[in-house]
């Protein structure tokens, strides 16, 4: 019983860290709050066109998405600069590939966004 009390500690301090690592997200990063400003754009338009429940489902799976790629940008933009604090050919190109992984993400969650609202609009 007493392993099972201090594994269900170690569990739900995971879950803080979580949260401050999504606060510190959504709070210090700006390229995260353009991407939550274009989410709640999104569930108004879903809610506005009457989408289905699969619309919905597939709105909520881009942007999770997005974010979570911005995320993991963010995170490896931290330790790139942590391990490497001067200017470094390969940091770059790190920093670069993670940012290119949000571009797509944000890219082809913007096309699903079009096919839907199109859908929407003209059927």
């Amino acid at each position: 019983m007493k392993r099972l009390i201090i594994y269900s500690r170690g569990r739900l301090s995971a879950f803080g860290y979580a949260f401050r690592g999504a606060y510190d997200l959504l709070v210090n990063h700006a390229p995260s709050k353009i991407h939550i400003l274009a989410f709640l754009g999104m569930m108004l338009i879903c809610w506005v066109l009457d989408f289905p429940l699969w619309k919905w489902v597939a709105v909520l799976m881009c942007s999770g998405m997005v974010l979570a790629a911005e995320a993991l940008n963010t995170a490896v933009e931290y330790v790139v600069d942590l391990v490497s604090p001067d200017y470094h050919v390969l940091a770059g190109k790190a920093k670069d590939v993670a940012a290119g992984a949000v571009l797509f993400t944000a890219v082809f969650s913007g096309i699903v966004a079009l096919l839907l609202i199109g859908d929407a609009l003209f059927n």
